[in-house]
């Protein structure tokens, strides 16, 4: 981001791990753990939050009053705090609820910081696999139990030749499904369910396409951040800059991006 010193980026980096390091501690201390209730936040449906959901947030905004109080802070659970700084860090504790209750292991914690612009600087974490996934100011990589590795978008290929993911079919409006379902006759794998971890597995090479609808701020803003920076491409279904959520078309590039978009621009938007 232009504009910041090296001092200033470097302080941001290092809230960030800060961020990733209490995270990590409070969502695996409910993790896979007997006993673990899930409060249901919409009446019409099930959004479910959980005890760790909550703490790890608070224990995130715990670290920014002590690090950068002068920032801003957009958090799922907790909402916006004001700052004075010009930047906000837009929280999701756990993104993949449904997922953490179930046990699996593609939940993730979601850290970005954002300017009048847009994020530019993003984590993905994933605590029980010790994953971290790290994009923008300059960095494009993971960090993990195998060591450190280069974050690097899949180069261009046909749709017929593309993996996609996605939470559909469980989420979107018919209009959307029915877009989402022309987009899925077209690839050649599609596969579901990996929340925020399908977003660092297009920024790791391993797949093309992630498209999603119904989406918050704090669900994408990291996953822009760490997809840019490896080289992909995130917009809505227009095209669009995606950094408030609603329809999420994010590529490993410009090619399979343009060809996706163009299936799925004809769903109406109303």
């Amino acid at each position: 981001m232009a504009g910041l010193s090296n001092d200033e980026q470097n302080s941001l980096k290092q809230t960030a791990q800060a961020l990733a390091d209490v995270a990590q501690v409070e969502t695996l201390r409910h993790f896979r753990k007997a006993g673990l209730v899930a409060d249901n936040k919409e009446p019409d449906a099930f959004d479910p939050v959980t005890v760790a959901d909550r703490a790890a947030e608070v224990a995130m905004r715990d670290v920014l009053a002590k690090m950068r109080p002068q920032d801003a802070i957009l958090g799922e659970e907790f909402g916006y705090s004001e700052g004075s700084s010009g930047l906000t860090w837009v929280l999701d504790p756990i993104d993949g609820t449904r997922g953490y209750i179930s046990g699996t292991p593609t939940w993730g914690v979601l850290i970005s910081v954002r300017d009048e612009t847009g994020p530019f600087f993003g984590m993905i974490v994933q605590p029980y696999i010790g994953e971290r996934f790290i994009g923008g100011l300059g960095e494009a990589r993971m960090t993990g139990p195998h060591g450190e590795v280069v974050l690097k978008t899949r180069a261009a290929r046909v749709l017929s030749q593309s993996i996609l993911l996605s939470t559909f079919p469980a989420i979107g409006t018919p209009v959307e499904k029915a877009a989402f379902g022309a987009l899925k006759s077209e690839v050649q794998l599609t596969r579901y369910g990996m929340d925020c971890y399908g977003y660092a597995l297009l920024a790791a090479g391993h797949v093309d396409l992630v498209v999603e609808a119904g989406l918050q701020a704090y669900d994408v803003q990291a996953p822009i951040a760490v997809v840019q920076a490896a080289g992909g491409v995130v917009t809505d279904w227009q095209g669009r800059p995606a950094h408030e959520g609603g329809r999420v078309l994010a590529a490993a590039n410009a090619q399979v991006h343009a060809a996706a978009l163009a299936i799925l621009r004809g769903a109406p938007e109303n």
